[in-house]
């Protein structure tokens, strides 16, 4: 990035900051913070290890430093502005989920569109968010657009203030379905004397599996005998006699396995369960970040700030608005639009944004605001005068 466009986008960021008023985090006097301010070169500096003490009042800090990028500590401290992490005294911390839609499963940055990449984290988002109200029950929560290419939660729930990296990363593998299987998803039942084994249908990765179970046996009932021992032997382990005896148990006595009762049909129907478990955990598990969840000293951006890569606001989101929230759209600053300026690109570029889709070719071009900065903070185009 040359000096003209590096300045340009400082004093706009200014002028942003200049119009607007932040809300700090809860506790922010006991947490750190952090910034990147706009240094010449490719390289990035991190400016952290600062209280709020040492910024002052947050939106004339803001103001006056324009920085590039702002964060704080999902961490509170009993000194966070002291210089090392062991000095800082840790009290707690916050649970922060990061969606990266770069790093989504089937997901290739180089084929995929901006705007559809971030279409796919959303839909990640949702299967976050289905762990975090369903599963866990969390009250305190906070849904953040990240400005770039994701979405961060933040749960600030007491009970999860203390929990150190490993109890974090249960709940990371817990929320990634890893090694989702059967065993642990059953419970032993003592009735007549005799032991039963029961999927868990209450809640949790059970319930999953055991929807995805009953959604085959209703399937099954409905086809005809040939058909539903075809639709069977396509499981792993199903041989055509296993199929003959799940299909005659399920169609005798439905209500076992609306009970969740994996002793009806014999060993097949674990064997069925097993794979359903798998499918499971790859079409409902949420592909977090890991280390941004496990880290209990994480800095993270600033919801109000602008992202420095992107020029669009770090957005917090109501949940009831989720549904309608578009990040290219309602992400842009008011501040940049309105008006236009003149950029230069070095390669052709599509940019989706503001509910308009504006291809450009390589050479100078007069945009709409909002775009030229988009793309200046991308690094694929510069200022020019005007």
């Amino acid at each position: 990035m040359d000096e003209r466009t590096r300045e340009y986008l400082r004093g706009r960021f200014a002028d942003y900051y200049r119009g607007i008023e932040i809300s700090p985090p809860p506790a922010a006097n006991e947490r750190e913070w952090g910034h990147i301010p706009w240094t010449p070169g490719s390289e990035t500096t991190m400016v952290r290890h600062q209280s709020q003490l040492d910024l002052g009042d947050l939106d004339d800090f803001l103001t006056r430093t324009a920085p590039r990028h702002a964060y704080f500590s999902a961490a509170r401290y009993d000194d966070p502005g002291a210089s090392t992490m062991s000095a800082k005294g840790w009290r707690g911390a916050d649970l922060v989920f990061d969606l990266d839609a770069d790093h989504l499963p089937g997901v290739d940055p180089s084929e995929t569109t901006y705007k559809a990449m971030l279409a796919a984290c959303k839909d990640a988002l949702y299967r976050l968010l289905d762990f975090l109200e369903d599963d866990f029950a969390f009250d305190d929560t906070q849904i953040v657009f990240s400005g770039g290419r994701g979405y961060h939660v933040h749960v600030r729930d007491d009970s999860i203030q203390s929990l150190d990296s490993d109890a974090r990363r249960e709940i990371v593998d817990y929320v990634r379905g890893r090694d989702l299987d059967t065993d642990g998803l059953i419970r032993v039942v003592s009735a007549a004397g005799t032991n039963q084994r029961l999927l868990r249908t209450e809640g949790g990765w059970g319930r999953r599996v055991h929807r995805e179970l009953t959604a085959l046996t209703a399937e099954l009932r409905d086809r005809d005998q040939s058909e539903a021992l075809d639709r069977l032997t396509e499981f792993d382990g199903i041989g055509e006699g296993r199929a003959e005896t799940v299909l005659g148990a399920i169609k005798r006595n439905p209500e076992a396995i609306e009970t969740g009762n994996m002793e009806a049909g014999g060993p097949g129907i674990r064997l069925i369960a097993d794979t359903l478990a798998g499918q499971v955990a790859e079409e409902h598990a949420a592909p977090i970040d890991e280390p941004v969840t496990t880290d209990t000293h994480r800095l993270i951006r600033l919801p109000g700030s602008l992202h420095g890569g992107s020029g669009l606001v770090v957005t917090p989101i109501d949940r009831d608005d989720l549904a309608d929230f578009e990040p290219l759209t309602d992400a842009i600053p008011s501040r940049f639009t309105g008006s236009e300026i003149t950029v230069e690109l070095h390669e052709p570029r599509r940019v989706d944004l503001g509910g308009d889709t504006i291809k450009l070719d390589d050479g100078v071009h007069s945009v709409p605001e909002h775009v030229g900065v988009f793309l200046m903070a991308r690094d694929e185009a510069i200022k020019v005068p005007a």
